[in-house]
């Protein structure tokens, strides 16, 4: 049976990979707003493209901070990054999806890369929340636990040796 550290692993690289498309798509789309039409690009869009540096800012702290530094790493917090990753992208490729489905023509390769930011978008939302379902899983299961740091207070003092 495959670990459950193998499976967010290999989820944490998906996850890395596409917020790098979305972002690029996000990216492709506001430059051609600003570009060739001299208006600001849809809060969508803009909306997407900052949901994609996040991600890969809460892809650094999930996988690194508890290497580097365990003492900065609070299970709930993690487990709250990872919720809020998954809103972020539900309400950014609902959002777009809206917008373009309300538009009296969509063609040309900036319209299809508008629709492809809407199906990495779904994808990344799909694969925070199996990340979020691991992660919960186990936040729940283990609870809080942090490694002790100091000796409880009722710890016995430590007496001298007696001398010869």
């Amino acid at each position: 049976m495959v670990s459950s550290s193998v499976i967010i692993l290999g989820l944490r690289a998906a996850q890395l990979l596409f917020a790098f498309i979305v972002m690029g798509l996000s990216a492709y789309v506001a430059n051609w707003y600003n570009v060739d039409t001299l208006t600001t690009p849809p809060s969508q869009i803009s909306w997407l493209l900052f949901v994609s540096i996040f991600n890969i800012l809460s892809v650094g702290y999930l996988e690194l901070a508890p290497r580097f530094m365990p003492k900065a790493t609070h299970p709930y917090a993690a487990l709250a990054l990872e919720a809020s990753n998954v809103l972020f992208y539900f309400a950014g490729f609902i959002a777009l999806s809206v917008f373009i489905s309300k538009l009296l023509f969509c063609r040309g390769s900036v319209c299809g890369a508008a629709q492809a930011d809407i199906a990495f978008g779904a994808f990344e939302f799909l694969l925070w929340t199996g990340s979020a379902v691991l992660m919960g899983k186990d936040v729940l299961k283990q609870g809080f636990r942090r490694p002790a740091t100091q000796a409880p207070l009722s710890a016995p003092q430590m007496k001298e040796a007696q001398g010869a």
